[in-house]
C-alpha cells in the first residue's frame, strides 16, 4: 500500500514517514496543501493522511478536490484540531477518518489498517488467501482470521507470512527474508528481522514463547513448521 502523507512541520513528516515504513507501506510525502494534489495526480496513494491546518491549500480544501475525483481512495485527516465541529466538518467533506493529535505511531497504524480493511471489504476485488496454521490469511486486506477473531497484521508481516508459506518446510534463509520483505532499496539491520518475527508470533502464536508455526533456524533464518495432513 502507498500511503500519501502531508503535513507542514518537517519533523512529523519526518516521523510518518519513518513509522509507515518500519511497517512496510510506500510512502509519499507533501509539505503542503499545493504539493499534496500534486503528489497526489502523479503517484495515485492508495491512502492519504491529510493534516488539517497547512499553508496554501489547508488539508480540507485537498480532501474537498480529491473526492470531487475519486469517491473511493481512504483519506484520514491528521490535526491538532481538537473541535467536534472540526471532525464533522472533516467527515462531512468524505474523509474516512480523524486522528488528534497527538497521537502514537500504535494508534495511526491501527486507523490506517482499519480504514484500508473497510475499504477492501467494500471492494472485494482480491480474494487471495491461504491457511498458515490455525489461521486464515487475506494479505491484501492486512488481516489474518482465527475462528472468529480478525487480528490486523502490517504489509511487512503479511510478506513474512507469505514468503514462509511459498517455502513451508523449508529453512527460509535471512537474506532472503530481508530481499523479498524489505527490497532492495532498504537494508535493515538484520536484528531487524528477529524483532519482526517476534512481533509477528506475538500477534499469531498462542504461546509466542514457544511458537508453535514460525520456527527459528538458528544461525540460517526461519521456517513455517507445516503440520503433517495440512
Amino acid at each position: 500500500m502507498k500511503i500519501l502523507f502531508a503535513d507542514d512541520d518537517p519533523l512529523t513528516l519526518q516521523a510518518l514517514d519513518a513509522c509507515a515504513r518500519s511497517e512496510g507501506f510506500r510512502t509519499v510525502l507533501a509539505r503542503n496543501g499545493r504539493e499534496a494534489l500534486e503528489r497526489w495526480q502523479a503517484d495515485a496513494p492508495d491512502l492519504l493522511c491529510l493534516d488539517v491546518m497547512m499553508p496554501e491549500v489547508d488539508g480540507y480544501e485537498v480532501c474537498r478536490r480529491v473526492r470531487a475525483a475519486d469517491a473511493r481512495v481512504p483519506i484520514l485527516f491528521l490535526s491538532a484540531k481538537n473541535e467536534e465541529v472540526d471532525v464533522v466538518v472533516g467527515l462531512r467533506l468524505g474523509a474516512d477518518d480523524f486522528i488528534r493529535k497527538p497521537f502514537g505511531k500504535a494508534e495511526l497504524l491501527a486507523r490506517i489498517l482499519a480504514v484500508w480493511r473497510r475499504v477492501q471489504a467494500r471492494e472485494k476485488g482480491d480474494t487471495r488467501r491461504f491457511e498458515f496454521g490455525d489461521l486464515v490469511v487475506y494479505p491484501r486486506e492486512l488481516r489474518v482470521v482465527r475462528g472468529e477473531e480478525s487480528i490486523d497484521i502490517s504489509p511487512r508481516e503479511a510478506a513474512l507470512l507469505e514468503v514462509l508459506f511459498e517455502r513451508r518446510g523449508e529453512v527460509v534463509g535471512r537474506d532472503t527474508l530481508l530481499d523479498r520483505c524489505w527490497g532492495i532499496e532498504y537494508f535493515p539491520e538484520s536484528r531487524t528481522l528477529d524483532q519482526h518475527i517476534a512481533k509477528l508470533r506475538k500477534k499469531i502464536e498462542r504461546n509466542p514463547a514457544e511458537p508453535e508455526w514460525i520456527e527459528t533456524v538458528r544461525g540460517v533464518g526461519y521456517r513455517y513448521r507445516e503440520r503433517a495432513g495440512r
